[in-house]
């Protein structure tokens, strides 16, 4: 699960020539890993072909649309949850003293519920701690994959990938609420900074990339594999 999760994290992450040049390894240690089902798996291809054969630029700006132009399909967990909310930022401060729990150090000036940095930590954790970390949010997860899917946007597998590694079925009342209380699409929050930055977190004697330091990781496994299957052995 620990390489999917981080396939997810780098999917979700603004795109960069590295992520672009090494798309389709992404899609081989997600097939190696086998941690979603084959279908899921298929089902993510047509976002990874994109980026393998999409020039950087329009990847990069058909990304902004999708997720910076639009609050109803924010990348930050509370947005969705909480919205303007005093909440928010107290969901936001336990969620990051979630992650000093677990002796991590969240090393971005990303917030701690933006879904890639999410992601990135829950790859971080045991399968069983990591899955009781997706179940928690699987109803937004869920709403944002409904709302990619309207959009046609082949970025809806992402998040339907997510749910399937929560191994739960989102609470449909949630889901529903979430549609009901879609954000609003304020032109004054539109322009808000987006720092293309990699994600990491750091932990003593630890140390590990985050989001957009996938590919590396990906290659490197990717070999290792192919290194000790038995010759003539299966693909």
């Amino acid at each position: 699960m620990r390489m999917t999760l981080r396939a997810l994290a780098a999917l979700l992450a603004y795109p960069s020539a590295e992520l672009l040049a090494n798309a389709r390894a992404v899609g081989e240690a997600l097939d190696a890993e086998g941690a979603l089902p084959r279908a899921a798996r298929h089902r993510l291809r047509p976002l990874l072909e994109r980026l393998a054969t999409g020039e950087l630029l329009e990847v990069q700006a058909e990304y902004s649309d999708l997720f910076d132009r639009s609050r109803s399909l924010s990348l930050h967990l509370f947005e969705h949850v909480h919205g303007d909310s005093k909440e928010r930022g107290q969901a936001m401060l336990d969620l990051g003293q979630q992650y000093l729990d677990a002796g991590f150090l969240l090393d971005s000036r990303e917030l701690p519920d933006f879904v890639p940095v999410f992601l990135e930590f829950a790859s971080c954790l045991e399968a069983r701690a990591a899955r009781d970390m997706l179940r928690q949010p699987a109803h937004v997860f869920a709403a944002l994959a409904g709302r990619l899917d309207e959009r046609q946007s082949p970025y809806a597998e992402v998040f339907h990938a997510a749910v399937a590694l929560a191994g739960v079925r989102p609470d449909a009342a949630a889901v529903e609420e979430l549609r009901r209380n879609a954000p609003s699409e304020d032109p004054a929050r539109l322009d808000e900074e987006w720092e293309d930055k990699a994600i990491t977190f750091t932990r003593p004697a630890h140390e590990m990339g985050g989001p957009t330091g996938i590919a590396a990781r990906v290659r490197a496994t990717v070999k290792a594999r192919a290194a000790a299957r038995p010759e003539g052995g299966r693909q």
